[in-house]
């Protein structure tokens, strides 16, 4: 404890280390006489310039290049490109194609929620520093996770070549197209994972979650017919309907000066918003596979949600619904022939969204008349989360300020991990300082 020049105590309370989130970075809290002050993500990883490695390369880089900007999701980075890249190229794909993108999309979720539900998020409402901890205890429960992942990148390995970073995803299809009995030898292992999937579902409902609510505006993809993954309109829950190409007259990063991180707001009114499971449960609950939509009924799941806590049960309800979506698409595969259609280089812009494990992803490209990209923007979902995160802290601070400087400090991560935040997606996180004046 420090005293302030005016005589008002100085309190400063850092945690070193936030684990089980993707990155590193900080979180700055300062309460003056006991009121919250400034609640801060201080990002301090200098920006890696994707966008900029990008310029003056063959658009066929694109998608291997962009996979290379997460570990846990580059699916989505890829499917984002090459949506994006087709869009100014005039390509349209087959529904063979459209299928077997879509069944990609599913192993990463698969994977992406397992990992997060299981080994990263479930030690905050079981008492655990970590799943290793955890798994003393609990082994089952860790057992069940990494099992319900391994299917999940296996998945990934079949249809793209290897399950961290692919490398079959093309602009106009796929290098090559994995055949029928390379896929189909999966379902029974698939099929497991749907009956654990749906187990976890049930075993996450009965935790016990924080009593905080908020009042979000969420973004996601819909679509009129599937649950969104990777196609569709980019809507709010208050009443903005837009294709991607109007993204950016909706939505707007900006530089903030205690982060080298962008963050990003609603342009109409400047308010923060919400990516993700819940806002996707929330938009399209309708659009779920049968079984995954009886299960959200049968929890009592209510949408809308707007505590934040609960996103570790809708991503639950996501995994159940991507088994099952895979298997179906599984059981009447066809190997789409050609894999990979031609196109001619034009020079055009093209922009895709699409909903990776943690929320909307933006992409948008220049293209020359000769192929090769002349301006990039990317858009990932943490860095749009990051201002909610913000927000939410700011809201649910007041209630703990009276507790210990360990007890607030383990509550923010508690509350950031809600979000699966992969800051190391456009930049890092790490420590956690309180400062009391």
């Amino acid at each position: 404890m420090n005293d302030a020049s005016d005589g008002r105590s100085v309190r400063t309370i850092q945690v070193k280390a936030m684990t089980r989130v993707e990155g590193e970075g900080g979180l700055d809290i300062r309460l003056r006489d006991g009121t919250i002050d400034r609640v801060h993500l201080n990002i301090f990883e200098p920006p890696r310039f994707f966008e900029a490695l990008l310029r003056g390369r063959p658009l066929e880089d694109v998608p291997d290049i962009t996979a290379r900007i997460c570990g846990i999701c580059p699916v989505a980075y890829q499917m984002s490109s090459v949506h994006a890249l087709e869009s100014a190229l005039g390509v349209v794909v087959s529904e063979e194609v459209r299928k077997l993108r879509r069944l990609l999309y599913c192993a990463e979720w698969i994977e992406s929620h397992a990992l997060h539900v299981h080994m990263l998020h479930l030690p905050d409402f079981l008492g655990y520093a970590g799943s290793l901890e955890m798994a003393k205890d609990h082994p089952e429960v860790v057992a069940r996770g990494l099992t319900m992942r391994k299917y999940g990148n296996d998945l990934l390995e079949r249809i793209g070549g290897r399950a961290i970073h692919p490398i079959n995803v093309a602009v106009g299809g796929f290098f090559r197209a994995p055949k029928y009995s390379e896929l189909s030898s999966l379902i029974p292992d698939l099929e497991k994972g749907l009956e654990l999937s749906v187990e976890a579902v049930r075993w996450i409902s009965g935790l016990s979650f924080p009593d905080f609510k908020q009042s979000y505006q969420t973004v996601s993809l819909v679509h009129p017919d599937k649950y969104p993954m990777n196609e569709g309109r980019i809507e709010t829950n208050d009443g903005l309907s837009i294709t991607s190409d109007q993204f950016e007259e909706h939505f707007s990063e900006r530089q903030v000066e205690h982060s080298t991180a962008m963050q990003a707001v609603r342009i109409e009114n400047g308010s923060t918003y919400l990516l993700g499971p819940i806002a996707r449960l929330d938009h399209c609950r309708d659009q779920l596979q049968p079984l995954a939509r009886r299960l959200a009924d049968e929890i009592n799941y209510q949408t809308p949600c707007r505590n934040p806590f609960l996103a570790i049960l809708a991503r639950a309800i996501e995994q159940v619904h991507a088994y099952e979506e895979a298997i179906e698409i599984l059981k009447s595969y066809r190997p789409p022939n050609p894999s990979r259609i031609a196109y001619q280089y034009v020079a055009a812009s093209g922009s895709a969204a699409t909903e990776a494990p943690r929320g909307l992803l933006y992409h948008r490209y220049q293209l020359s008349e000769t192929g090769t990209v002349e301006a990039a923007n990317i858009v990932p979902p943490t860095s749009q989360n990051q201002s909610q995160i913000e927000q939410d802290l700011r809201d649910y601070l007041p209630g703990m300020i009276h507790q210990s400087d360990q007890a607030v400090g383990e509550a923010c991560e508690r509350l950031v991990r809600c979000y699966d935040p992969c800051i190391s997606c456009s930049t890092h996180f790490l420590k956690v300082r309180v400062e009391r004046i």
